[in-house]
């Protein structure tokens, strides 16, 4: 049995793919995103205590309207901007789910910026790993658009809300 690999290279640098990416979920359990393929995903740098927080309602809209067989919303908390994401994991979901009735997938609290930066948020943000483009995590509630073959498509500022005419044409285009 042969097995053939292939590698993409962008400026001579291999770019891994969005699906090779294992985060761990709020709950402290491997999420692997390979059990993404085949469906869009929205990634999203949320907040508890910050202006855009009530647009948990709005991508909780989406995701029961669109979602979870050919769409998901992956939040992914941040405290990184201003310290509007202060509680530990177990408070970031109790808030959540008691204040919005959250039930897309929630990973642990995340580094989306700086030094820190998780590789996921590396891959979405430079060119160089994601083949696509370059861009910067802005403010919390930023949203990233992944297609079904796990590639980026492209990424909404943060005062955009979840039901913006971007994310809904993206999301309408089946």
């Amino acid at each position: 049995m042969m097995i053939l690999q292939c590698s993409v290279l962008v400026n001579g640098q291999q770019v891994k793919s969005f699906y090779d990416y294992v985060v761990k979920d709020i709950h402290g359990k491997d999420f692997h995103f390979d059990q993404l393929k085949g469906k869009k995903v929205l990634i999203v740098n949320t907040a508890s205590r910050c202006g855009y927080t009530p647009q948990y309602e709005g991508l909780e809209k989406l995701y029961r309207e669109y979602g979870p067989d050919h769409f998901v919303i992956i939040g992914f908390p941040s405290n990184d901007f201003w310290r509007r994401e202060p509680g530990n994991n177990e408070k970031i979901l109790e808030f959540c789910q008691r204040k919005y009735d959250v039930t897309f997938p929630l990973m642990a609290k995340t580094s989306v910026k700086g030094k820190r930066m998780h590789p996921v948020y590396k891959w979405l943000t430079r060119k160089k790993l994601n083949g696509v483009m370059d861009s910067e995590v802005r403010w919390n509630f930023q949203k990233y658009m992944i297609d079904e073959e796990g590639k980026l498509v492209g990424s909404v500022l943060p005062k955009e809300k979840p039901y913006s005419y971007e994310i809904i044409n993206w999301l309408t285009e089946w």
